[in-house]
């Protein structure tokens, strides 16, 4: 099913975790492996991401205002540029041999555009936008699930994943007009679709497909929270942010109380998976849910804010990360059950090297440095010095 064959993958993998050690000098650059793929850093991929969502946008309006379609001309026009921008895409990894090029991911984002705009115009385009939609028009999301998948199954894209889910949270509301049963079933979607990653990604824990069912289950976990945190999962975030009773007048006291029990139950339950399976992304997604559980008790109890609440968080994490740090360093060799916080290879290096360029040089110090000067080097020259002096004083 992937588009990039297996070795060609483990290939690229290899050469990734070779390029680190040569980072860290324990190889050289003529001991790299040597890869048939063309890839590129991620400034060029961004831009040139850009450029051909441009250019593909351009091409589309053109032929759009050229052609002054009706609306279910429309719907077959945006279907046929569907089909060529999937099969352009299709033919950059298989003929060019590009990954993570740029061209080939905004040609596969834009299929997908393309697709769902498609098939709204070619069958609901009599009442788009109606208050009270047809469960008909599910079909839309659905198929933008379906084709995301297939998008992450087929090139490998992560962000196709995390674009299946933003769809999923469409569905429900075609199907029920209860907001509780709505979140219900958004999580019900993310919690199989974890399951079923869970269950897949066990054979493949040493391989190259490793890292992509990390990130993805990661998101998944996310998700989870998210959906049940009710004091995030609404639009209108500042007025539930200082207000948490709104959020409670919309759901059933057993219902809004359940998720707050979750929400202290998650975190634990993700931090625990992702100490166990020694997950970097996953225990990242159970620090991020942790922190947003102590962000949103307050609203969730009715408890009025304060300004300096951000500062005592702050001040907590802070407190924990160096609990931790010294935690690990005081372990043997500074390690602890297998975790260490010294840096093991070039790649955070590397992450800190993107953020320095992407933030702009920081100065290294306020001050002037010191002007290196001569041993020799004596005042003089002038006519006549002060308080009497000599000029050459």
């Amino acid at each position: 099913m992937r588009l990039y064959s297996a070795s060609s993958a483990e290939t690229l993998r290899a050469r990734t975790v070779l390029r680190d050690w040569v980072g860290e000098g324990f190889l050289t650059k003529e001991q790299e492996t040597l890869s048939e793929l063309r890839t590129t850093n991620i400034f060029l991929r961004l831009v040139l991401f850009f450029f051909t969502l441009i250019s593909v946008g351009a091409a589309v309006g053109l032929f759009y205002v050229v052609s002054r379609p009706s609306d279910q001309t429309a719907g077959v026009f945006f279907l046929t540029f569907a089909a060529v921008c999937y099969a352009a895409a299709e033919a950059a990894v298989s003929q060019a041999r590009l990954y993570r090029y740029g061209i080939e991911d905004a040609l596969a984002v834009c299929s997908v555009g393309f697709l769902c705009a498609g098939i709204q115009f070619a069958l609901f385009s009599g009442n788009p936008y109606s208050p009270k939609p047809d469960a008909a028009q599910a079909l839309v999301p659905a198929v933008g699930v379906v084709f995301s998948l297939w998008i992450w199954c087929r090139f490998g894209l992560s962000y196709a994943f995390l674009a299946a889910m933003i769809f999923v949270i469409f569905l429900p509301g075609y199907w029920t007009s209860s907001p509780s049963a709505q979140h219900l079933i958004v999580a019900g979607f993310y919690a199989i679709g974890l399951g079923v990653v869970a269950t897949v990604r066990s054979r493949h824990r040493f391989d190259y497909l490793e890292e992509a069912y990390s990130l993805v289950e990661a998101f998944l976990w996310l998700g989870i929270y998210l959906t049940i945190d009710l004091q995030l999962a609404s639009l209108n975030l500042s007025g539930r942010w200082w207000d948490g009773t709104r959020a409670a007048s919309e759901f059933a006291r057993p219902f809004y109380w359940g998720t707050w029990v979750l929400i202290w139950c998650l975190p634990p339950i993700v931090l625990a998976r992702g100490i166990r399976q020694k997950d970097r992304f996953v225990i990242a997604a159970g620090a991020i849910v942790a922190s947003l559980t102590l962000v949103s008790n307050k609203p969730y109890l009715g408890w009025p804010r304060h300004t300096w609440d951000p500062m005592l968080l702050g001040i907590l994490l802070t407190g924990v990360a160096v609990f931790l740090r010294r935690w690990l360093a005081y372990g043997a060799n500074g390690i602890r059950h297998g975790f260490t916080a010294a840096r093991l290879s070039g790649k955070d290096k590397q992450w800190m090297n993107v953020g320095a360029t992407v933030l702009g040089p920081l100065p290294h110090s306020i001050t002037p440095d010191p002007q290196p000067s001569s041993p020799d080097f004596r005042f003089g020259g002038g006519q006549t010095g002060g308080g009497g002096a000599g000029g050459d004083f």
